[in-house]
């Protein structure tokens, strides 16, 4: 079993960083100093489960984390710092710190470096996430100790049912849209007006008009879908915004 190290400081470590092709030194102290930080840590950087889930969520919801009082989300991983400068680029995220633990400094010091000898991965980390107050670990969550990469309580809203359990969630939105498409500009005009953030898919380059049949059974655009439910076009979108009042996380 890992260690909990709730009511313990982070490990004091210097994180080596770049930017603008300079190495830049981060030590925890820049990092948690009089912060209320989110961590969470993930066995290496490119991995399916780190790209797909667990970076992506917490992304999402650090608009929410911030209005319950969270400084900044931090992504670390026992990786360098340039696999890690690409992978955030990659993975197109804005809202979270990726830190390089290259040499697995900090993560030691957690009690959670493990071997991935079996994987060809060395030394990585074992996947976590934490909230700490000014350097003292409030919460941590630790994936149990079995074979695998389990993926089970480390995750955003895991976090965020522990620091604001009533708070609002953004709604899952995608958008297929056309280029040049009037109603399709109405309909991006109507979600941002709304302050709802959308992920748009465009015809031809994301789908194509076979994958919208599928999906939306319907050969004209755009076509909205909110978590899970298929809305329909411009005008039915005004109309469910309407009748939801729906606003911003």
């Amino acid at each position: 079993m890992f260690q909990n190290k709730e009511g313990q400081r982070v490990p004091e470590v210097t994180f080596r960083t770049r930017k603008d092709h300079e190495w830049v030194n981060v030590t925890s102290k820049d990092i948690f100093g009089g912060k209320t930080v989110i961590v969470f840590s993930l066995p290496g950087a490119f991995t399916p489960t780190c790209s797909s889930s667990h970076v992506p969520r917490y992304n999402q919801l650090a608009q929410v984390f911030k209005k319950h009082g969270v400084d900044e989300i931090v992504c670390i991983s026992v990786n360098d710092a340039f696999v890690m400068n690409e992978w955030k680029l990659t993975q197109n995220v804005d809202r979270i710190t990726f830190l390089p633990d290259g040499n697995g400094e900090f993560t030691e010091g957690m009690g959670l470096l493990v071997d991935k000898n079996d994987l060809g991965f060395g030394r990585r980390s074992w996947r976590y996430s934490m909230l700490v107050k000014d350097g003292v670990i409030e919460k941590m969550f630790i994936e149990p100790d079995k074979a695998g990469d389990p993926f089970e309580n480390s995750d955003a809203d895991t976090m965020l049912a522990y620091i604001a359990p009533k708070a609002v969630k953004p709604l899952d939105v995608t958008v297929f849209a056309r280029k040049g498409c009037v109603y399709c500009a109405k309909a991006k005009g109507l979600l941002h007006d709304a302050g709802i953030e959308f992920e748009e898919l465009s015809l031809n380059q994301d789908y194509t008009d076979r994958t919208l049949r599928a999906v939306a059974n319907a050969m004209t655009y755009p076509q909205v879908f909110i978590n899970g439910e298929h809305i329909g076009g411009a005008e039915q979108l005004e109309q469910w915004l309407s009748d939801k009042q729906v606003k911003a996380a």
